[in-house]
């Protein structure tokens, strides 16, 4: 079952990916480097696929970089739960396939090692730890056709064979 890595508010892309291993864009690599700066550098030596990540406020500030959601996802992150997201960030990590969703209760109540289940269609967050449930605000279909494709470019290129 997923869990959940607790972090702050205002966690900036220097955090989740250190400028140092920014000449890469491999997934994996990042991955390995994964939240080095955000005062948990082993997150991505505990971190599993599925698991998910709940923080507070402005998640992702920072930079425009594209690698701080690809992090994430080479670390095998599922989801990021947060207070709310710098635009940026949320754009990026769309455009690359990594699922957001706000939600405030959630980020506040979660604790973390937490199970966590989540139901993007429906914007359900489901703390099985605790059995406690919230309410985000659900994925659109279209948000979440870019997310099932892997990203905007895989999307993109279904689309287009589909044309």
């Amino acid at each position: 079952m997923p869990r959940a890595f607790k972090f702050g508010d205002d966690v900036n892309t220097d955090a989740i990916i250190p400028a140092p291993y920014l000449v890469t864009t491999d997934p994996k690599e990042l991955g390995s480097h994964c939240m080095e700066g955000s005062g948990q550098p082993d997150f991505a030596k505990r971190v599993r696929k599925g698991d998910v990540v709940v923080a507070g406020e402005n998640f992702g500030c920072g930079s425009s970089r594209e690698h701080a959601p690809v992090a994430l996802t080479g670390a095998g992150v599922a989801c990021v739960i947060a207070r709310s997201f710098a635009r940026i960030f949320f754009r990026n990590a769309i455009n690359i396939g990594l699922p957001l969703l706000e939600c405030p209760e959630a980020a506040d109540a979660i604790a973390a090692g937490d199970e966590v289940q989540v139901d993007l269609a429906r914007g359900v967050i489901r703390d099985l730890t605790t059995g406690r449930e919230f309410q985000a605000e659900p994925m659109p279909d279209f948000m979440r056709a870019i997310f099932d494709a892997g990203g905007l470019v895989e999307f993109a290129k279904r689309r287009l064979q589909n044309l």
